[in-house]
């Protein structure tokens, strides 16, 4: 492949927050909210890489390649056939770190956007079928980047093709009613430590019910969000990690004891809650959290990551 050709004009991008799961879709739902990360990448006519970062774990973000960024960026590059000799960046980081709300996933799919819109030829060698699978190796899992790349809800899988692995996604439309409350604790937790509490079996009939509240979830999420509080509850993950996030999965079980729909965001610790009241229902469900928690409203994200 002959080097890419670089547009030297500088290229912004935001994406939004994602939490996955959304209860019982365990590695395969996801939802993206709107709040943004924004990311502006640029190309150097002189080695080296320039990094600068602001706003949610500005402090902790590594300035160097191991920036999950820059990771990205550079995949991005090496797929459409090579580095430029260097590169400034940009990153305005909003969706908090270690929280279940994506972060990771959004570094991931603004470094991949990029890339992609910094060569000139991009959009024609790297498909979006191509980024996803691209995210889902970094990643490690589709759910959350799928819908950071496309927005709405989206279902992901992956299948095995020539004894490889491929990842797939299609957007569902989520019905304009319903809006999300996020209850964001101060305390994180790593997705890997996260799953290292999942157990390697579970009965059958947390599996039937899972399952059928799985394909509920879709039905609710489309047309019938009255039906939210039942497909949102889980038997597959959720209790598995309480002792992890007891204020978080305390939460949860408050709310849901309220007939709302809540769930663990991704893993955690991060409680979502889906709902269709006014401002001042979205008001009383907020100061649910109390102070251990901050309430913020959202608003569903109906399209992914964007070029600005």
């Amino acid at each position: 492949m002959a080097k890419p050709t670089f547009k030297a004009n500088p290229i912004q991008v935001q994406v939004p927050a994602t939490s996955a799961n959304v209860g019982p879709g365990f590695d395969s739902i996801a939802l993206a909210f709107a709040m943004h990360d924004r990311y502006v990448a640029q190309v150097l006519d002189e080695p080296g890489l320039d990094i600068d970062v602001t706003g949610e774990g500005a402090d902790d973000v590594p300035r160097t390649d191991k920036n999950l960024l820059v990771k990205a960026i550079y995949k991005g590059f090496d797929f459409l056939g090579g580095r430029p000799k260097g590169v400034a960046v940009r990153a305005l980081n909003v969706i908090p770190h270690g929280r279940g709300l994506g972060s990771s996933a959004s570094a991931i799919i603004g470094g991949l956007v990029l890339a992609r819109a910094l060569v000139l030829t991009g959009t024609d060698k790297m498909s979006d079928e191509a980024l996803l699978n691209l995210a889902s190796e970094m990643e490690g899992h589709p759910d959350n980047v799928a819908a950071a790349l496309y927005g709405g809800a989206t279902v992901a899988w992956k299948d095995v093709v020539n004894g490889k692995e491929v990842a797939h996604a299609i957007q569902i439309p989520v019905d304009l009613r319903i809006r999300a409350m996020a209850f964001i604790p101060s305390t994180t937790l790593a997705t890997k430590k996260a799953r290292t509490l999942l157990p390697s079996s579970i009965p059958f009939a947390d599996a039937q019910r899972n399952s059928t509240n799985t394909a509920l979830l879709m039905h609710a999420l489309t047309i019938r969000p009255d039906l939210l509080f039942s497909a949102t509850e889980d038997f597959l993950h959720q209790s598995y990690r309480s002792d992890a996030m007891p204020a978080s999965f305390a939460l949860m079980s408050k709310l849901r004891a309220a007939g709302v729909a809540a769930f663990i965001s991704g893993a955690g610790p991060t409680v979502m809650a889906l709902h269709t009241g006014d401002q001042e229902e979205s008001e009383q469900l907020r100061r649910a959290g109390g102070a251990a928690f901050e309430g913020k409203s959202l608003e569903i994200a109906p399209r992914g990551a964007s070029l600005l």
